[in-house]
């Protein structure tokens, strides 16, 4: 049983609070125990950002309203107008791209890319988008269509191989459109994965068309591949 246990404890997983390293020790974990505990360490630090957020913003609501009263409120924001998070983040997020631009496929035209076994492939990479997201709250994939309705599964799959990119526990997946830009983006900029497709398209319909989901993914996974940050003898 000793040989089995795994070579780091809970408590030194605990005191890890770099995304980025815990990324990399789940990539390299084999015991299933000790992937277990480098998921929960990995989700707890998640949290504990996101509660600091909160918690930060709610200071700064709070100052704000102060320095509103002590200047009879002139020009100031009430509560009710105080900036989201998500607001304040994408004043320093490249959102460069435009909707409706050349380089992105409607959403109405999303031919799958033809390969052999593609049924396997698909399947495949789902599992994938699946393992690489599991630690982040608000993320359940499930397809290549509902699950990625919000933005939010897109953002965290880019953030597992980029959290130093941006935020991901400030995300309010009630701005689908916010995350659709900051995913396709960051995305283009830190792993060359061209803009497939566009924010705009996606929000105008219930849920996204799978193929286009689909040949998305498949375009960033070949783009992590060739930069080296995911090693495999298949690509789909």
């Amino acid at each position: 049983m000793g040989s089995n246990s795994p070579s780091i404890t809970s408590e030194e997983l605990a005191a890890i609070d770099d995304e980025e390293v815990l990324n990399k020790m789940l990539d390299n974990a084999a015991d299933f125990e000790e992937r277990r505990m480098i998921r929960a360490a990995l989700r707890d630090l998640l949290k504990k950002k996101r509660d600091k957020r909160e918690q930060d913003r709610g200071t700064r609501q709070q100052e704000l309203r102060q320095q509103g009263q002590s200047k009879g409120g002139a020009g100031r924001a009430t509560p009710n107008q105080q900036p989201s998070p998500k607001s304040q983040q994408s004043s320093h997020t490249p959102f460069n791209r435009t909707a409706g631009s050349s380089s992105a496929v409607s959403a109405q035209q999303c031919p799958v890319a033809t390969v052999p076994n593609a049924k396997n492939v698909k399947q495949m990479l789902l599992d994938w988008c699946r393992a690489k997201t599991e630690p982040y709250e608000g993320v359940d994939i499930q397809n290549f269509s509902s699950s990625w309705k919000d933005g939010i599964a897109f953002c965290a799959l880019v953030h597992r191989f980029f959290p130093d990119s941006f935020e991901y526990s400030i995300l309010n997946p009630n701005m689908p459109r916010d995350n659709f830009q900051l995913a396709f983006s960051t995305a283009e900029r830190l792993a060359g994965c061209p803009p497939l497709l566009d924010a705009d398209d996606l929000i105008r319909m219930k849920e996204p068309d799978w193929k286009c989901v689909y040949t998305y993914i498949q375009e960033f996974y070949r783009c992590l591949v060739e930069k080296g940050l995911v090693k495999t003898k298949k690509r789909p």
